[in-house]
């Protein structure tokens, strides 16, 4: 394999549990598939969520489908904004997070914990992982191929037969290195 891996900017978004969709949303809703994304499965949807922090709120994306926890995803940038804390975390690990309110057109929902910052990581096929000689949770640097080139570090490989083979990085990191379009890196050792 090349190393050339397609780089996406992964906008604030919010993963909703069923049970909180159903507060939010109303009792058995489903939510509905505006658009499906590059990771196997995974689609943004037309419903929307207000997160609301100390200092503000945000209008936020929902993702499906439904998680095993609610997890809002945001920029440092994002964080600041609207005055709520949001560790540096990779996806799922939510124990400890920052807290919200969510408000739908339903409900609203007090989340203890869930919102970050999402660690920058690479979803990443078994067979890609090998032809680079990388593995899964290991901590590589990426150089993007970019007006403004920049390396990140402490980029973490996830490794997964229900992945695609793509960085995600978040709009802050994007901004930052000029990435607008279809941009590639390649894992600098």
């Amino acid at each position: 394999m090349e190393n050339k891996i397609l780089v996406e900017t992964s906008a604030r978004h919010i993963h909703l549990t069923e049970e909180h969709i159903g507060i939010l949303f109303g009792e058995g809703h489903k939510l509905t598939v505006k658009k499906m994304l590059s990771q196997p499965g995974q689609f943004a949807c037309e419903e929307k969520v207000t997160v609301k922090g100390a200092k503000g709120e945000l209008k936020m994306s929902v993702l499906g489908p439904a998680r095993k926890a609610s997890q809002v995803e945001v920029s440092l940038t994002d964080a600041r904004s609207i005055g709520v804390t949001a560790p540096i975390r990779e996806s799922g690990d939510v124990a400890g997070s920052g807290a919200c309110t969510l408000v739908g057109p339903c409900g609203t929902v007090e989340l203890a914990e869930g919102v970050i910052a999402a660690m920058r990581h690479i979803h990443m096929t078994p067979e890609d992982a090998a032809a680079l000689g990388v593995a899964d949770k290991e901590i590589v640097s990426v150089k993007l191929d970019t007006p403004r080139s920049l390396v990140f570090g402490d980029v973490v490989v996830r490794v997964s037969e229900s992945y695609a083979t793509a960085m995600h990085i978040d709009t802050d990191e994007a901004n930052a290195a000029a990435a607008s379009g279809v941009v590639y890196g390649s894992i600098v050792k």
